[in-house]
């Protein structure tokens, strides 16, 4: 009898235990995490109503939270200027958790952040609801807006501009875009309905790791080359006076595939080509050649120094941007193939532009940034983020002769359409082949070329040869001149 009641007892105490220390996780340890899982319905409902603080660009807000009139629900979030500003701050939804920067920032945001604490006691105290933060971003309206302008309804594609010195995000567009006004509604039906609408359009950008300048991973095509160069330079294999091969095709041992020179510029009027030549006309098999002759390895590492295969989401505070990598087991064809930025190699366009700042920026690699401020609800500054240095891509004097090149592709080659008179502008083209007789239509550069002030991105998807050189070099043109007259 007496064993019966000690095991009795032995089985209540470990289930109390159990109860206790589950308990215990939940309010302690897990408790964050669960508060921050953007399906607790309860942590969404418990903020949804709230005085969620500001989105700002410019000083004016791009997200706010209105007075509703409504006793059950005192405030609704809105969106001012919703497609020209939805691929950052996303939506707060009640049934759809939040996306993009309202949960990237939804701590600040609501009020709950560690840096807010003072606040939240000295509203206890008043007996005043709590409020959130704004948080302000490193957009320009005027570059938001022409940026998003220059990309015409109905295609899809992305601009990115950045200040290569600081890292600074001055622009981030994409299309196709859509309306979180309809997404934060207090009709469940209407909410639903809208969500599956904004599914059907193909690209767009609901800040789901599915699209848009920072989540969308896209072939680089020749802008690639780039990559190539640095590696060649770095390797001391190579020189600003190599010369290297030009052949109209690559063959390969052993099958029947040739890998064909850029059919687009003047490639085929040399069986040699220097470095200047080669990017100017943005030569296909010169880069192939490098490959083959450095090997993978080479390649892929400075791939990765210029920020190939690397997660944005946390230095981005979007917490959706991801990145991919240089192809493993490649053989000679694949190779070949992925140095001209094709085959398996994806970047999305605010890696291509990191890559494209580090070069403009003597080889230092500034980590990209979104946040200007955060500004506690009686406009204190509680935190202004510095540029900080992400890692050193290659060396000045690489950088700059890379510089000097890209400046050439401008004045005398094929990219010339985005040159600005009086203006030394660098830059590299792309067309990445997508199988079914369209590309995507790359420019990526920076200006001035001795000063950098402006790096600029621009990927048009699925196009033709023709409307992607439309819509690309032309206008990175007048990005540069909106800088550069400001």
């Amino acid at each position: 009898m007496n064993q019966a009641i000690r095991h009795s007892w032995i089985a209540a105490v470990a289930m109390f235990a159990l109860l206790f220390g589950a308990l215990s996780f939940v309010q302690v340890v897990g408790a964050d995490e669960l508060k921050a899982n953007p399906l607790n319905q309860r942590a969404i409902l418990q903020n949804y109503c709230s005085d969620r603080g500001a989105i700002i660009v410019g000083g004016t807000p791009v997200a706010e939270s209105v007075e509703t009139g409504s006793e059950t629900c005192k405030f609704q979030r809105t969106y001012p200027q919703p497609e020209l500003y939805a691929g950052m701050t996303g939506y707060f939804s009640q049934n759809y958790g939040a996306t993009g920067l309202e949960r990237a920032m939804g701590e600040v945001l609501t009020g709950d952040s560690d840096q807010l604490f003072l606040d939240r006691v000295g509203q206890l105290f008043l007996g005043n609801q709590p409020k959130g933060a704004s948080v302000e971003l490193t957009i320009d309206p005027e570059l938001q807006q022409l940026a998003y302008s220059l990309i015409p309804d109905g295609q899809r594609g992305s601009i990115v501009v950045t200040n290569p010195k600081t890292g600074a995000i001055l622009a981030m567009a994409s299309k196709p875009s859509y309306d979180p006004n309809k997404v934060a509604v207090q009709d469940p039906e209407a909410e639903s309905a809208s969500i599956n609408e904004f599914l059907k359009v193909p690209g767009i950008n609901l800040n789901q790791n599915v699209s848009g300048p920072t989540g969308e991973l896209l072939a680089p095509g020749s802008v690639f080359k780039l990559v190539d160069t640095a590696a060649a330079l770095s390797s001391g294999k190579y020189n600003a006076d190599s010369v290297l091969p030009n052949p109209a095709e690559m063959p390969f041992d052993g099958i029947s595939y040739r890998l064909p020179n850029y059919a687009g510029g003047n490639c085929y009027t040399r069986d040699t080509a220097s470095f200047a030549f080669a990017l100017q006309q943005s030569c296909n098999t010169p880069f192939a050649s490098i490959a083959l002759d450095l090997g993978r390895d080479a390649i892929a590492s400075q791939a990765q120094k210029f920020g190939f295969g690397e997660d944005l989401g946390d230095q981005l505070k979007l917490g959706y941007a991801r990145g991919d990598g240089f192809p493993d087991e490649l053989d000679a064809p694949g190779l070949a193939q992925s140095a001209i930025g094709q085959k398996d190699v994806r970047a999305t366009p605010l890696q291509v532009n990191m890559m494209t700042s580090a070069i403009a920026n003597d080889g230092v690699q500034m980590r990209p940034s979104l946040i200007k401020t955060l500004r506690s609800p009686d406009l204190r500054v509680i935190d202004e983020p510095q540029p900080e240095q992400l890692r050193t891509s290659t060396t000045p004097e690489i950088a700059n002769q890379i510089t000097d090149w890209m400046v050439s592709a401008v004045s005398e080659g094929i990219a010339n359409r985005a040159g600005v008179p009086g203006v030394q502008v660098a830059g590299k083209t792309g067309t990445a082949e997508l199988g079914d007789g369209t590309n995507n239509s790359w420019f990526t550069g920076f200006a001035p070329a001795n000063n950098p002030q402006v790096s600029v991105t621009i990927v048009m998807e699925g196009v033709d040869i023709t409307t992607g050189a439309q819509l690309t070099s032309p206008n990175a043109k007048k990005i540069f001149e909106a800088v550069l007259n400001k």
